[in-house]
């Protein structure tokens, strides 16, 4: 049985950490290489660093800040945001980054999961799924949320599975900084679907929510955010609280 990994996220603008509810009202949440420190020292398994106004403003992710960060932590570190091209990708693993995060471009381009993970190998691509429940269905969102597709989200991550992607990191939009917990039945059907890890992400608010998205999400990681950023949960006792719930975490 595989352990289930806890992982910060850094939502990156301006260069500082921020947070938002539903994807928007964005608040400063300190310092990305302090809080990436941090977050390595104190147990957590891996760490996301999302970029997220770099396809909105049609730019590179912010290579320096990446750079740093990834001397800061020993644990593996997730970039995306900005990334349109295999040449993005190679950059990004040059300056630190294990595994690359691509959402609004591999919809726009799903050649480029192949692509990417052609070159590089499936374990480095995780794909990115930002999707909102709308009367009843799941539908794919673009551009930080701002832009709704066609897509369904159980109909896109089985293609993402089909083209190579490692991982599947799925942010429900009606979950997202309510702390009110993740989609369970969401990622419920998505483990059922795909045979590729889902890490569950939006809605973390207790350390009861994490328990239950292992549980009865089935998911294989967790991420959050402002839990960990403002220190309303601390990653010692969540995987201690975690381990009593007979949920294997690496401590």
């Amino acid at each position: 049985m595989l352990t289930k990994r806890i992982i910060p996220c850094l939502d990156i603008k301006n260069g500082r950490t921020v947070k938002g509810v539903n994807f928007v009202d964005l608040k400063d949440a300190g310092d990305p290489v302090e809080l990436a420190k941090k977050y390595a020292e104190t147990g957590a398994d891996e760490l996301v660093f999302l970029d997220i106004s770099a396809t909105e403003e049609r730019r590179a992710t912010l290579i320096d800040l990446v750079r740093k960060v990834a001397a800061a932590i020993n644990i593996p570190f997730t970039v995306g945001g900005g990334i349109s091209s295999v040449a993005d990708v190679d950059v990004l693993l040059r300056n630190g980054a294990d595994k690359i995060s691509i959402n609004s471009s591999a919809v726009k381009n799903p050649d480029l999961i192949n692509e990417i993970t052609a070159k590089y190998g499936s374990q480095c691509v995780v794909v990115a799924i930002d999707a909102k429940q709308i009367d009843g269905d799941w539908i794919v969102h673009l551009v930080g949320g701002k832009v709704p597709t066609k897509l369904n989200l159980f109909d896109w991550a089985k293609e993402v599975e089909q083209r190579g992607a490692g991982e599947i990191l799925f942010t429900s939009m009606n979950n997202d900084g309510t702390k009110n917990g993740f989609a369970n039945q969401a990622l419920a059907k998505l483990s059922e679907i795909v045979n590729i890890p889902i890490i569950a992400s939006g809605g973390a608010g207790t350390m009861e929510h994490f328990a239950e998205t292992f549980i009865n999400g089935n998911a294989d990681a967790a991420l959050a955010a402002s839990v960990f950023h403002y220190h309303e949960i601390e990653i010692p006792e969540l995987k201690q609280f975690l381990i009593n719930q007979n949920i294997l975490v690496r401590l």
